[in-house]
C-alpha cells in the first residue's frame, strides 16, 4: 500500500512538472542576454514610427540556454521513480537517489541536444535628433556601421 501511495504522488508530481514544462521557454527576438527587453517607441496616429540614424555599433548576441529546464526536472522525476523500484531499505534510499541524479543528468543532456541556439544582433543607432537607439533583429542583411538606416517601428535598414 505505501508503494501504491509513493507511486501516486510520484505521478502526480511527474504531471504537474510536465505541464508546467509546456510553457515556452523562448524569449522574444528583441530580448538581449541580460534579459533587457526593447520596445519600438508608441505611436498615438497608429502610422509607422520612422526615425533616421547612423549605425555606430554591430554586437552578436547569443542566448545561452544551459539552466536547468523541464527536462532535466522530468528525468530526475522518472529516475527516482524507477530507482524507487529497485531493493529494499536502505538500498531502496540509495537507488532512488541515484536513479535521480542519472535520470536529471540524462534529461539535461537530452535537452541540452535538442535546443537550438538563439542568436541576434543588437544595433545601437545615433539618432538625427542626437539620442541613442538600441535594435534587437535576428539579422542584419547589408547593414554595416556608418550606414544611414531608417529605423520602422524599432526594426533598422538601410536606405
Amino acid at each position: 500500500m505505501a508503494n501504491f501511495r509513493t507511486l501516486t504522488s510520484a505521478t502526480g508530481l511527474l504531471v504537474a512538472l510536465t505541464l508546467a514544462g509546456c510553457g515556452s521557454m523562448n524569449t522574444p527576438y528583441n530580448t538581449d542576454a541580460s534579459g533587457t527587453t526593447y520596445y519600438p517607441p508608441a505611436t498615438t496616429s497608429g502610422a509607422p514610427y520612422v526615425q533616421y540614424g547612423v549605425v555606430q555599433s554591430i554586437e552578436l548576441v547569443r542566448q545561452d540556454n544551459s539552466g536547468v529546464g523541464a527536462g532535466t526536472i522530468v528525468g530526475a522525476v522518472i529516475g527516482g521513480i524507477v530507482g524507487n523500484q529497485v531493493g529494499g531499505g536502505r538500498g531502496n534510499t540509495a537507488a532512488t537517489v541515484i536513479g535521480a541524479a542519472g535520470g536529471a543528468y540524462a534529461g539535461h543532456e537530452i535537452e541540452k541536444r535538442n535546443q537550438q541556439q538563439s542568436e541576434a544582433y543588437r544595433l545601437n543607432i545615433r539618432m538625427r535628433d542626437g539620442s541613442t537607439q538600441t535594435s534587437m533583429q535576428i539579422a542584419t542583411g547589408d547593414i554595416q556601421v556608418g550606414d544611414r538606416v531608417v529605423v520602422e517601428n524599432g526594426v533598422a535598414r538601410r536606405y
